[in-house]
């Protein structure tokens, strides 16, 4: 299988039919050599009618169906799963994607060797400037500096994928607005690629003003795993000794007051501060030993690696 196009839906029965007319159509150069996985992330509509017909009648559509809403991270790991092509697209089921840009960006990938990862920028965005394009600059460039990966364009749902880059991630909670900061960490090269996006015509939007707080959340949890997952003594450890050194100071300073010039510290707020500080300086220690611990736990009962190679040698 040479592409596999992955859509998560929900709640989509008006643009799934000309969604996949419209792939279908881009890629039918590919002639049979691709197929469409679309996730129905438990719907309330007819979307899981529509998809169940259209699966029936286009050989290259799949449908994977969930027995609730799970979220579109959850939706894409599925895709995921099931995915057996050399490049794996992943796109939105709101046709605000041009399914006509996905030959453009797998035909980067087959040509730049060294490429993993081609993301979409939607460089001119049709979308209202308020509610979805000031927000959306201003997250973009917060990932980008807290990521370290520098992209225009996170919430653009239309990427490109080498299968092996897939393969390589796993996806929890909403982190599938942080897929390229994810694939980096697994050695992935990432380039951008203007893409086409239109208006919606037909649907709801299903973002809301809430979206903003989970991407804070999230953003933090991908920056701690960046560089704290393998060492999570540096993480606690270094805040907990600095609480500690801090509260054996304060302590050492209130000894030296009541030792040599005999003054009552025994109901001072900085008595009670230079315990406070001793106290939690020891339980964030104690935290990155856990945590520590745990880290091993995790990968030497079964095996795992603390490592990804590389899945082809550089040239």
């Amino acid at each position: 299988m040479k592409i596999s196009v992955i859509v998560p839906v929900f709640n989509e029965e008006a643009n799934l039919d000309n969604l996949v007319k419209e792939i279908g159509s881009a890629l039918s150069a590919y002639k049979d050599n691709f197929e469409i996985i679309i996730i129905d992330d438990h719907s309330n509509d007819k979307t899981a009618v529509r998809l169940k017909n259209l699966s029936a009648q286009y050989a290259w559509v799949k449908g994977i169906y969930f027995a609730r809403n799970y979220g579109q991270s959850t939706a894409l790991q599925a895709g995921f799963d099931r995915a057996v092509g050399q490049y794996v697209v992943t796109m939105d089921g709101d046709l605000q994607n041009d399914p006509a840009d996905i030959p453009r960006l797998v035909e980067h990938l087959e040509r730049s060797p060294g490429v993993d990862c081609v993301s979409g920028w939607r460089k001119d965005r049709q979308d209202d400037m308020i509610s979805r394009k000031i927000p959306s600059m201003l997250a973009n460039k917060l990932i980008s500096f807290i990521t370290n990966v520098k992209l225009h364009d996170y919430g653009c749902a239309l990427k490109a994928y080498r299968f092996e880059i897939i393969a390589s991630l796993r996806l929890y909670g909403e982190l599938h607005r942080f897929i390229p900061a994810l694939a980096k960490e697994v050695g992935a090269t990432i380039v951008e690629m203007p893409v086409n996006h239109r208006a919606r015509t037909a649907g709801v939007s299903k973002y809301g003003i809430d979206r903003i707080f989970r991407v804070l959340l999230d953003l933090f949890w991908i920056k701690f795993t960046m560089r704290f997952l393998h060492r999570p003594i540096h993480a606690f450890g270094g805040v907990g000794m600095s609480m500690f050194v801090l509260g054996t100071g304060i302590l050492s300073y209130l000894s030296v007051d009541k030792l040599v010039f005999n003054n009552d510290i025994g109901n001072r707020p900085l008595f009670m501060l230079g315990v406070l500080f001793i106290l939690i300086g020891i339980q964030l220690l104690a935290t990155g030993l856990i945590g520590e611990v745990l880290i091993r736990i995790y990968h030497e009962p079964q095996g795992r690696k603390q490592y990804i190679e590389k899945y082809e040698p550089p040239k």
